[in-house]
Parts: structure tokens; sequence; C-alpha cells
């Protein structure tokens, strides 16, 4: 069998060496569209974390199973896939907690000012005239969080917020959740009686653009709100424009485009807006269960087609 991954990169320092074991590997740090079809054209087996799997490819290659390096496929044509008769396997739950892990280091960093503190130690402090410099920052105990999107990742984030003290609240992207946990309500009570809102919902038809200026317009002034969902359901332009208008605070590890481009609106906003690079699931336990994952799906196939 030979197997490709076509964009290695994503996937940093992982240990490789275990799928010699398993056929052939050719390993690609990235993969432009261009260079796809040459690459797994001969390949039995391909693992793309982002790189796309159209039918052109799946019409001018031998694949016979696709292994998606993440739990979100939208990068693979899987009604088509299933037409051929190719295999298209994802891992689900490798990294639940550390994107719960990176939502509270966004809500702290921004609640507790860390970036700006650090700034103002770094370069002000040694010339202060008192111990300390207040700005105001408030407490998670006694306010109301409101989580968008109540699956494995919301209910971790639930759970903890609760210890800090957090009155929860949920809506229900899909409308099916019914948790008995927690308070379920509508968007808009969400989105204006919350003083903490964390993002956890998949990119569908309910959350695209769920988020628009007129729905960012109901955020109560000194809101903290982060997205570790996916980037298309907040507007960036919409959030630029009420970042501007408002007193609110917001933190974002996903994006409409990915890496962000360079005339994002979202870049001319600065003391109101915490980024980071898409990350939230890359912590180094997150990746070694994808790894094993991936090898326990393709050393399954591989069985399983008698090599």
């Amino acid at each position: 069998m030979k197997i490709v991954f076509l964009d290695a990169l994503t996937l940093g320092d992982v240990d490789f060496e275990r799928f010699k074991n398993l056929g052939e590997i050719e390993i690609y740090q990235t993969t432009n569209p261009d260079e796809t079809l040459e690459r797994v054209k001969d390949a039995d087996i391909v693992v793309s974390n982002k790189v796309v799997i159209d039918r052109y490819i799946m019409d001018n290659s031998n694949i016979k199973f696709i292994q998606i390096a993440a739990t979100g496929m939208n990068n693979v044509d899987l009604e088509y896939a299933s037409k051929k008769g190719i295999i298209v396997k994802n891992v689900a739950g490798y990294s639940t907690k550390a994107v719960i892990q990176h939502t509270f280091a966004l809500v702290l960093g921004l609640l507790n000012k860390i970036c700006y503190f650090d700034k103002y130690t770094k370069e002000e402090y040694p010339n202060s005239e008192i111990f300390t410099h207040i700005q105001n920052w408030f407490e998670i105990s006694g306010k109301r969080w409101g989580i968008i999107g109540l699956g494995e990742i919301g209910r971790g984030v639930a759970e903890i917020a609760e210890s800090f003290g957090a009155d929860v609240v949920y809506y229900s992207t899909s409308g099916k959740n019914r948790n008995s946990r927690y308070k379920r309500v509508d968007l808009t009570e969400l989105l204006s009686s919350s003083d903490i809102i964390s993002i956890h919902a998949p990119l569908n038809d309910n959350t695209k653009n769920l988020l628009n200026y007129e729905k960012l317009s109901l955020i109560k002034p000194g809101c903290v709100i982060v997205n570790l969902g996916r980037g298309g359901i907040i507007n960036e332009k919409d959030l630029a424009e009420i970042l501007k208008q408002k007193n609110i605070l917001a933190g974002l590890d996903v994006f409409e485009k990915e890496p962000l481009n360079a005339d994002s609106p979202l870049l001319e906003v600065k003391d109101k807006l915490l980024l980071t690079p898409h990350v939230a699931w890359t912590s180094i336990e997150a990746r070694n269960k994808l790894m094993d994952g991936i090898y326990k799906n393709i050393e399954e196939f591989v069985k399983q087609s008698g090599n």
C-alpha cells in the first residue's frame, strides 16, 4: 500500500515513523491545489488535513481510502467518494480538552488584560510612582456565561465556567439540544444578557453568518466573546465595526479564510481583540491522539484489504 501525507506541516512534530509498518510512505509538508493530483494519482491511501480531494482528483487517481487528519470533513466530496466506493475516515474527539483549555486562555487573557499588563510592566512599570496599575476587569463569578453550541466541547466549557461561579446558559444551533443541566435560551436573550459568550458550534446552514451586525449589536457593553467553533459563524467585517463602536472584547481562534487575509478588517482593531492562528486543537496530547487515530484507521483498512 502506498500512503501519501499531503500536508504534514499542519500536524507538527509528531511520529510518522510507525506508518512505515503499513506500507510505502510519501510525506509532503504542504500541497498546493495544482500539485495534488500528481502526488496522489498512484496512492492507495491519502492523508489530508485541509487539502481538498474532489471528484476530479478521485476520477483521475487510484485512491481507495482517504484519511482526514481532523474531525471536520468538508475538504472531501463525501457523496462522490461514496459513489466511487472510496472509504473516508476522520478522527473525532481528540482535541476536546485542548479546545476547552484554549477557550479559557482567550477569555482570561481578555478579561484580565494579560497582553496589556505584560506590555505595561515591561515598558512603563519601572517608572511607576506606585506598586500597581489599576485597569477595570471583572470576575467570572456571579456573571452569565452564554454558550453557543452545547456539544462535547461546549459542555466541558460549561462545567469549568460553573466552577468559576458563572451562571451558564446556552443556545442550541440545531434546535435539538435539550440539556437539562443548563438553561436553554434563544439567541437574542443569550447575546443581550451574557457577560461572556463562547462559540463551539460547527459551520453549517444554521450557523453560517449567524452573528452578523444586527446580532452583534445586541451584545451588551463590557462583554467578552470568543469563537472556538468555525470562522464563518461570525461576520468578521461586522465584528470589526462593532468593536470600534462598542465596549466589547473579542477573541478568535478561527477565521472565515485561513490564513487570515492581510487586509482583513480585524487587523485594524488593536486593543479589543485577541487573535490566535487556529491553534486551539494543537496541544501535543491532542496531536498525538490524532496520530493514534489516523494510524488505527489506516491499520484497519490495510488489514481488511489483505495487505
